[in-house]
This record gives structure tokens, sequence and C-alpha cells, in this order.
């Protein structure tokens, strides 16, 4: 039995988006999704699909790029995820030096990658020469059967609206975003500034659920949100939870997010999953009074390339 790797088809969308479900279930990924991600990507972002193949199988899938809305210019990622019942047939090793020497021909002076945090995907990181950086924690609460904090009234001047309702102008919204990325932790800072390509990305984004995607608004302003993704499953993902910086300390993303999520399980959402940076103490704080419960981490390890 040969593995091979060769660049993502159309016709492989459903088996790609399968195979990142059963390596990491906390991930939502739609055929639908996959398709939207490669065609919308900003063409400096040189994003790139890759497949590993055996005897016809899709087993092995890796998504990589450059961050171009970093200041910071040769931020290359990739992401390698095999089919559980699939490893130790050298699939991981070849799409990662596949995507290696592509992301290094198109300017990448570091790769980034996130990678499980157990003894095996560690040792295969450091094997192929990544060290290990920041660590991050997938989080999960069951919808169907937990409890959820009760729903507080919103405090005198506060209103909490869908992002449907800024259907007809997002604008503010996208501010409010790239105002909350900058800030966010990660090794990889991000400006975003190009909004007909935010339009493309996401808030056009297939998994992106407006009506359960919820915002505090402060006088008018937008000061708080918790983006929500849905892949029709039952599943209920957090892309993104963040205040605006004169606004902070105010308990607005918890009331934000705590709506959302009571939102969520009347709409038939079942489980619901968020992710968070290790240092990032106020977000993890929240998390947990909501009831979500740790239920895998992982570990950024980055590469050097000469």
């Amino acid at each position: 039995m040969t593995v091979i790797v060769r660049d993502f088809r159309p016709a492989d969308a459903e088996a790609f988006a399968r195979v990142r479900r059963l390596a990491l279930p906390v991930l939502i990924s739609t055929a639908e999704s996959v398709v939207h991600d490669i065609g919308h990507a900003h063409p400096d972002a040189h994003y790139q699909l890759l497949v590993a193949e055996e005897d016809g199988e899709l087993i092995g899938t890796v998504q990589m790029g450059i961050a171009h809305d970093s200041p910071l210019p040769g931020q290359g990622y990739l992401n390698v995820y095999v089919h559980p019942e699939r490893l130790r047939r050298g699939a991981g090793t070849l799409l990662t030096r596949t995507a290696e020497e592509r992301l290094a021909k198109v300017g990448a002076t570091a790769l980034f990658c996130w990678v499980l945090d157990t003894p095996d995907n560690r040792a295969f990181a450091e094997r192929h020469g990544y060290s290990a950086s920041r660590s991050s924690r997938f989080l999960s609460l069951d919808l169907a059967h937990g409890t959820l904090p009760p729903l507080a009234a919103a405090p005198p001047g506060v209103e909490l609206r869908s992002a449907a309702d800024f259907a007809d102008d997002p604008r503010p919204l996208f501010a409010l975003d790239a105002e909350t990325t900058a800030d966010e932790p990660s090794d990889i800072d991000a400006e975003l500034d190009d909004y007909e390509q935010w339009l493309r990305e996401t808030w056009h984004h297939p998994l992106l659920d407006q009506e359960l995607t919820t915002v505090a608004v402060v006088d008018g302003t937008p000061a708080a949100f918790t983006a929500a993704r849905t892949d029709g499953r039952g599943r209920y993902f957090t892309a993104m939870t963040g205040t605006a910086r004169a606004f902070r300390g105010r308990g607005l993303a918890k009331l934000a997010k705590n709506a959302s999520l009571h939102r969520a399980r009347a709409a038939g959402c079942t489980e619901a999953f968020t992710g968070n940076d290790a240092s990032n103490g106020p977000m993890l704080a929240i998390n947990k009074w909501l009831g979500y419960e740790v239920c895998t981490t992982e570990v950024r390890y980055v590469r050097e390339l000469d």
C-alpha cells in the first residue's frame, strides 16, 4: 500500500472535512466550509490544501498558508490531520514536508503549527525540527443535558442583538472584530484592515450563524460580541469572543456569550465547543462560569527556516 500526497480537489471536500473531524472532534468542518475557505482566501495568503491518499482513500489533510494580515512578513502556518485509524503510514511526514517546501517557496521564514498535546504528537513535531511555544485548550459544554447560568437582564443602556440585525451594514462589527483580534493572545499578530476581504472570509462564511452570533450594544455602539459557528449537526463553536477596549471590565462578553448559548440550545444545538489560549485568564474564567470543561489541549510549535 502506497501513500501519496497531492493537491486538494473539490470532490475531496466531504472526505477532507470528515478526516479533520475524526482527528480533532471539536472542529466544526463541512464540505461547504472547506470549499469556501479555499475559494475566498486572500491571494497573499497563498492558502493551499493538500491531501494524503492511500489506495484511493483520503487519510490525511493539511491546510497551510502565510499570515498575510500579520505586520511581520514570512509567518507561515500548516496544520496536519491524519485519520486516527490510518496513523504510522507516513502520511503525516509526507504532508508536513510537502507543505514546508511549498511555504518556503512563497517566502515563509517561520512555520507555526498546532499539535495535540500527547506524547506521540509532540514527538512527531520535535522530530521534524519544531519547538514548543504556547498552549491552548479546547473546552466542551453539553447543551442537551447541562445547565446554563440563568439569563441576566441587560444593564441600562445595553441591548443584546444578533449579527443578523447588522445585515444591511456589518461594518461596525468588522471594526469590533478588528480591535479585539489585535489584542488576542497569539504567536502571530493580526491586523484586520481589509473590510471587503473580511466580508468574503468571515461575514459570508457558511458556518457563521448570524442569528446566534450575539452583540452587546451600548448606547447604539457595538461593544462586545461572541461569534457562533454551527454545522447543521447540532454542534456549536465559538469562533471569537471579545470586547472593545473602552468597554472592558463590565461583563459584556459574559452577557453576550450566555445569551448566545441559550439561543443555541433553543435552536436545537446539543454540543458547544470553544478554544482559548492558556494565557487568556479572563476568557477561561467566563467559560468556566458558563459550565465548559477542558476536553483537549494543543501546543503551538514553531520552526524557523534558514
